[in-house]
Formats: C-alpha cells, sequence, structure tokens
C-alpha cells in the first residue's frame, strides 16, 4: 500500500510540473489526472482487500 501512496505523489507531481510548464493546457489535463488517481488509488485498495483475505482466509 505504500507503492500506491507514491503512485498518486507521483500522478499529483507529474501533473504540477506539465502544469507550471504550460497552464493553458492545464484545464484540460485535469480529467487525467484524476482518471490516474483513481487507477493508483485503486491499486492500494486491491492490494489491501487482497491482504485481508490471505490474513483471514489462509
Amino acid at each position: 500500500m505504500g507503492i500506491a501512496s507514491l503512485g498518486v505523489g507521483n500522478v499529483f507531481a507529474k501533473f504540477l510540473e506539465g502544469a507550471l510548464r504550460n497552464p493553458g493546457a492545464a484545464d484540460s489535463q485535469q480529467g487525467r489526472l484524476f482518471i490516474g488517481f483513481a487507477g493508483a488509488e485503486l491499486l492500494g485498495l486491491l492490494a489491501f482487500v487482497t491482504m485481508i483475505i490471505l490474513v483471514f482466509v489462509a
């Protein structure tokens, strides 16, 4: 789950870096920012659920 938090941080860092380089394109890329955030969070939640299943079932 720590790697998922690094992924979320990386998504926002790259968006901020791109937005500072080209502020005019930042508005059109905001939807992709949230898709990347959701994907990284989904992987973290999936890792958590898998861990819970392995702990309580196995």
